[in-house]
């Protein structure tokens, strides 16, 4: 088969919807990306775009259409909130999906009793679907997995005697798919993030749902209900990680792992501090830029032969979220946090609350992972409920609140059932602190401190780049315990000699803080120690 290349022009329009009217295939330009476009109402017709880009029957299609009023005919109904959003965002690049009505075929909908259908801003696509007189069945005009085509030469790269014809009508000016929201549930749920931002979608129908499928991998055995949700998208041949963290982190990620065939995928921003060959997606201030440049910088990537690459982690914000969305299924999930983490540990009153307070004044983020084991029993938790089981319900409060006393005295009565108490909460603390590590991630931050008096015991220490301990004559710690806690000289010492000796923290690989002097003092070394940490961390240049 010839693939010919239409202009956009009226004959150009008539002899697209020509072919599509004989249940052929046509790539037509849209805001978002060129659609692989079939009569959306014809089984065999539809069928044929599976075959066309190798892709899997169970991924459900997008039906486009021309005029709101074309709608009704699809669906079973067209409820309040999906009127509200059509009037406020069609035509543009927002897909809805609703219970579907009986003449969608079954190819449409891959498996589902829903539908999803969008009102293309594009003229051109418009203009082809009125001439065709049907609704258009159009997803993305690649081979199935590969980056999604931004302009007619792309799609020739991929569909060249495959398909019919490609109408050519220039450059996509959105980059990435349509959002998808699914309608047919309670609250509405995001399955795709676009053009349209959750922030816009709930201005105008309130608060809707985000699929945790959008950020993760689909569980195994899950049924996608969008297109993009359930297999690895937009890869180029390449593999991809996907860094994050700051500039600085990233950078220093990159020229760590250079070797040949290692590319960067970045910012414009990123490329002076990179010394591997470089392909930008856009100003990392600029989200809309970014998505408009994706799907072809993962295509040149390709063409400039790289093996590896290590894509810069945009911001998952607005539109920002869209990207973020295509990136880690072109990284196939394979995400890499560049945040350097730090532990700080120490024996109770020996001052790591001073050196902690002086990071947290240079803005460095801080673990505390003592709220941390107050945030892991809220009522409702997991947690909670484990302890409760293995403790019984004497440990609850009357409000259902972790009565913390009852607790102490039924898992400190034994240490079988003090080993019981650790395996129950300090895996729960490990995995919130990782939580909040993903977090100054995406943030952008270049490093973390996870403040952890059991550091070591609750196997922390395991997920840290670096590992700080502050110790202090056993005096000084009595001295401070007494002020902090109101206690007396014997109570501060039997508490100090139930705990770790100083050669407990101080073990290979620790950086020691001694607290000698006064809290200024603690204060100027702690700062004094971070900055020449800083420097065997990040490239200066």
């Amino acid at each position: 088969m010839d693939t010919r290349l239409l202009k956009p022009d009226p004959a150009g329009i008539d002899q697209a919807a020509r072919l599509l009217q004989a249940g052929q295939l046509v790539a037509v330009p849209t805001e978002t990306v060129y659609g692989l476009a079939a009569d959306a109402l014809n089984p065999t017709a539809v069928a044929s775009i599976f075959a066309a880009k190798g892709r899997p029957m169970d991924n459900p299609l997008i039906v486009h259409i021309a005029a709101i009023e074309d709608w009704a005919p699809l669906v079973e109904s067209i409820p309040t909130t999906a009127r509200r959003l059509a009037e406020a965002y069609w035509p543009g690049p927002l897909t809805m999906i609703l219970p579907a009505a009986p003449c969608i075929p079954q190819e449409v909908r891959g498996g589902l009793q829903t539908v999803a259908v969008r009102f293309p801003a594009d003229p051109v696509a418009q203009a082809v679907i009125l001439r065709t007189g049907r609704p258009l069945a159009a997803p993305s005009a690649n081979r199935s997995g590969s980056p999604s085509p931004t302009n007619a030469a792309r799609v020739m790269e991929d569909m060249q005697g495959r398909i019919a014809a490609i109408l050519d009508g220039g450059r996509a000016e959105v980059g990435v798919e349509s959002t998808v929201l699914d309608l047919s549930v309670q609250p509405p749920r995001l399955l795709r993030p676009g053009g349209i931002t959750p922030k816009m979608i709930e201005e105008i129908i309130g608060p809707i749902a985000i699929d945790p499928a959008v950020t993760h991998a689909l569980e195994k055995g899950a049924v996608a209900a969008s297109p993009g949700m359930k297999y690895k998208h937009y890869a180029p041949k390449a593999r991809i990680q996907l860094i994050k963290g700051s500039p600085a982190a990233y950078a220093h990620y990159v020229q760590a792992h250079a070797a040949h065939g290692v590319m960067a995928l970045c910012f414009d921003e990123d490329i002076p501090t990179l010394s591997v060959p470089t392909v930008s997606y856009g100003s990392r201030q600029n989200p809309i830029q970014q998505a408009q440049n994706l799907f072809d910088a993962l295509r040149q990537l390709d063409e400039k032969g790289a093996t590896t690459v290590f894509a810069a982690c945009p911001r998952p914000e607005g539109i920002g979220l869209a990207v973020y969305n295509r990136l880690i299924r072109a990284a196939g999930f394979d995400v890499v946090n560049a945040i350097r983490v730090v532990g700080l540990t120490g024996p109770t009153g020996a001052g790591k609350s001073t050196a902690a307070a002086a990071w947290r004044e240079m803005g460095i983020p801080i673990i505390d992972t003592d709220l941390l084991a107050r945030e892991i029993v809220q009522p409702g938790s997991p947690c909670l409920e484990e302890l409760q089981k293995t403790f019984s319900c004497a440990i609850l409060n009357p409000d259902g609140t972790l009565n913390r006393t009852a607790l102490a005295e039924h898992a400190f009565s034994s240490p079988e059932k003090t080993k019981q108490l650790n395996a129950i909460t300090h895996p729960a603390i490990l995995a919130l602190a990782q939580q909040k590590t993903d977090d100054a991630a995406e943030a952008g931050y270049s490093a973390i401190v996870v403040d952890a008096p059991l550091l070591f015991e609750a196997g922390i220490d395991a997920v840290c780049d670096d590992i700080v301990a502050v110790i202090a004559p056993e005096e000084k710690r009595i001295e401070r315990i007494r002020a902090r806690d109101g206690l007396s000289y014997e109570q501060a010492i039997s508490r100090i000699h139930a705990q770790q000796t100083d050669d407990f923290y101080c073990r290979p690989g620790v950086t020691v803080l001694h607290n000698t002097g006064t809290q200024e003092e603690l204060k100027q070394q702690a700062v004094t120690l971070w900055k020449n940490m800083e420097k065997g961390w990040w490239p200066t240049g």
